[in-house]
């Protein structure tokens, strides 16, 4: 195919923050079709990244009657993730369906299903994977640089950082706050440099401790206590079949200066590495203590033709790229599946106190 004719599905913040912007620099990219429950946000998203000929849609299910398109993105609240993504899947089209995979881990179970039996791609949006630093320390740990990695940690730590808007604060549609929103990507970042999708036994803790406060200092303004009805912040720990030991930390709003987001921390039998400033390689050599760092633009990595691009723009070139040539997405359903469903044991060992033993 000579181009790869999108729709979008929800033309929200994720929409306009990420994917249309990022699709509109993948020159095998057209985006034919933008829906949107409010039209008047598909309509401007139309007249920003669209074609003269592309169509707007307040229903789902009449763009995916279109028989033209080859791809979906899948920007809509967590609650609708699993929904959407397999009745596209059933239409014929390749799915890039953003994080977390879905709402709960049967409905994840559920999008793998659909994908393998159609046999049409499905991918996750875990852009974080992209940045150079990322892609460079994944590189380091195959390597075996780092000897066997057997304790990490996964970082996303606000400090005040509260998203006010749309449903964020929602457990219904949302399936829970910082931690499926922003913890699902240091999890994610930290099972795969560590090439490790084998859970044994997870013990987490949400709290609920700062949501209440009034007129609260926030990035994006004040929340409002009686909405916020998610966790503020949540911690785990998680233990692997090979005994390794991750300890995963999230919140939107915790008193504390050591702030981290999507970062990760490994410690290995030959050397550690970690992302608190820029990306560090520390061990010992020749009885003496050492720590590398290494310089790299965080922002951008090096891409077709040697062109540098933001992760963002290369996450969508790389899926239009596995699309067209039949490659598996470098995100794939099988490891996002695995995140989803360490986050729901995380959830269910906070409500019972209990830790959660995987099969």
């Amino acid at each position: 195919m000579s181009k790869v004719r999108i729709g979008i599905i929800g033309c929200g913040g994720i929409a306009n923050g990420k994917h249309l912007p990022s699709l509109a620099q993948v020159g095998q990219a057209e985006i034919v079709a933008f829906c949107d429950l409010v039209e008047e946000r598909a309509v401007d998203a139309k007249a920003k990244y669209g074609t003269e000929d592309s169509k707007v849609y307040t229903n789902y299910t009449e763009l995916l009657s279109d028989s033209s398109i080859d791809v979906i993105h899948v920007c809509t609240p967590n609650d609708s993730h699993a929904e959407i993504s397999i009745a596209a899947l059933e239409a014929g089209k390749h799915v890039l369906c953003e994080k977390p995979m879905a709402k709960t881990a049967a409905d994840a179970r559920r999008m793998l299903e659909v994908s393998k039996r159609t046999g049409k791609k499905l991918s996750i949006g875990y852009n974080n994977r992209y940045r150079a630093d990322s892609l460079y320390l994944k590189d380091l740990v195959a390597a075996g640089e780092l000897g066997e990695v057997y304790f990490a940690k996964a970082h996303a730590i606000r400090r005040r950082a509260v998203p006010t808007w749309g449903v964020f604060l929602d457990e219904e549609k949302q399936g829970g706050g910082p931690l499926i929103d922003i913890g699902t990507h240091a999890l994610d970042l930290v099972l795969w440099t560590m090439d490790n999708y084998k859970p044994k036994v997870v013990l987490g803790r949400t709290y609920h401790k700062l949501s209440q406060t009034e007129n609260a200092a926030n990035a994006w303004g004040s929340w409002d206590p009686a909405k916020f009805t998610v966790e503020d912040s949540a911690f785990a720990m998680i233990t692997m079949e090979n005994g390794a030991t991750i300890m995963l930390e999230s919140s939107w709003a915790l008193n504390s200066l050591d702030i981290d987001e999507a970062k990760v921390s490994l410690s290995g039998t030959k050397a550690g590495a970690d992302m608190k400033e820029g990306l560090r390689i520390n061990g010992e050599k020749n009885s003496r203590l050492y720590v590398n760092k290494i310089e790299l633009d965080s922002g951008g990595v090096a891409f077709y033709e040697g062109t540098s691009e933001s992760p963002e723009v290369l996450e969508m070139n790389t899926w239009i790229d596995a699309v067209i040539n039949d490659k598996d997405p470098l995100v794939k359903p099988e490891q996002a599946l695995v995140v989803s469903e360490i986050l729901e044991a995380i959830y269910e060992s906070a409500r019972t106190g209990k830790a959660v033993y995987f099969e």
